[in-house]
């Protein structure tokens, strides 16, 4: 599949596991990964298990494209955005197993995932661009408006408020938080649930309930093309 994102098919669950170098940075090549590595989840029917490596999910953009000009940082916010959009409209259900850090795009990954598991320890969960002196983009800010809990949205997005995994779980990056060497298990068993449902049902009544959010983000993509660029 690729160096950048392994794929492994077991009993009908596709494991996707990141690695680019210590913070998984999202680059345009991991993206291309990601993409042609949901489209063969596509093909073999299986349930998603996103995760990265231990310690991390990922820690953002990779920082040397998004400074190397503006036409390539509005391309790889494009390309992510759209790649979190594909995630929320995915056919089949996609859960995220956390091992750590999660921060920028690595959040987004979370809040674009339908089942989200994190690990207990010292890790660092969520949106710290106004930290970086990035004025957040519009379908970020969207994203994080549907998936965040009301009374941690603007303290993630406008103050750039980082949670600890309890937190994150409180705050609606997570759903639930277990011990590092449960992580696997408990998203194969998730998983192994998910399987018995009617995934026709699943992908139609997931159109359905994100109808309006997709719709949003579209047109937040397009904004932040001719804004960004």
């Amino acid at each position: 599949m690729s160096d950048l994102i392994s794929y492994q098919l077991e009993d009908g669950i596709a494991t996707l596991t990141l690695n680019n170098g210590k913070v998984n940075a999202i680059s345009p090549d991991v993206i291309a990964a990601f993409n042609a590595a949901l489209d063969q989840a596509v093909q073999d029917r299986a349930v998603v298990v996103i995760t990265g490596q231990p310690g991390i999910l990922s820690g953002g953009y990779d920082l040397k494209v998004m400074t190397s000009s503006p036409q390539n940082a509005v391309a790889l916010v494009t390309a992510g955005s759209t790649l979190a959009r594909r995630m929320l409209a995915h056919p089949y259900p996609i859960i995220v197993a956390c091992p750590g850090h999660a921060i920028a795009k690595g959040a987004f990954i979370l809040l674009s995932a339908d089942y989200r598991i994190g690990v207990e320890g010292p890790f660092n969960i969520g949106l710290n661009e106004v930290q970086i002196g990035m004025t957040m983009h519009h379908a970020g800010i969207e994203l994080a408006r549907d998936r965040l809990r009301k009374s941690a949205f603007h303290r993630s997005v406008i103050n750039g408020e980082i949670f600890n995994p309890e937190g994150a779980m409180e705050a609606g990056f997570l759903d639930k938080v277990v011990p590092a060497e449960q992580l696997m298990a408990t998203a194969v068993a998730a998983a192994q649930q998910l399987k018995k449902i009617n995934m026709t049902a699943h992908k139609n009544t997931k159109l359905k309930v994100r109808k309006a959010l997709l719709e949003t983000l579209d047109k937040a993509i397009e904004l932040d093309q001719q804004h960004l660029g």
